[in-house]
């Protein structure tokens, strides 16, 4: 099973993260937390690695629809959004939200997943539309 929605963009990255937080935030999510990947593990580790930020991204009428239905599911919240160097290209992952129901087994969050994946798709292809592929 895939736990991920991706697309890749021909735009270089600092771009891309601003454009993915502008498509997002049209779809209803605030970013909640920002983790940059790449200076944690440079200042931890001593690690280099390609730019790599995880945005957790929030839709709050949807997080409350998913914690109505079960509060232990704030274990998956917020929805992580990858932006990543991957080559030439970036790449966009999100979650897919239909992971909420495979690993609960809550037939009860299908609407909000269905809702999430709509959502979490329209942001990924207003990031397509000017030009990449995914």
């Amino acid at each position: 099973m895939r736990y991920d929605r991706t697309v890749h963009l021909d735009t270089d990255f600092a771009t891309t993260v601003a454009r993915t937080r502008d498509a997002l935030a049209a779809q209803g999510f605030g970013i909640l937390t920002e983790i940059d990947v790449t200076a944690t593990l440079k200042a931890k580790l001593d690690h280099d690695m390609e730019d790599y930020v995880i945005l957790g991204a929030c839709n709050p009428s949807l997080a409350h629809r998913a914690l109505e239905t079960d509060r232990t599911i704030g274990l998956l919240l917020p929805c992580n959004v990858v932006v990543r160097r991957d080559g030439d290209r970036t790449a966009v992952q999100a979650l897919d939200p239909n992971t909420m129901i495979a690993l609960t087994g809550l037939d009860a969050l299908r609407p909000v997943a269905e809702e999430a994946t709509r959502r979490l798709d329209a942001a990924l292809a207003a990031l397509t539309a000017a030009g990449a592929d995914s």
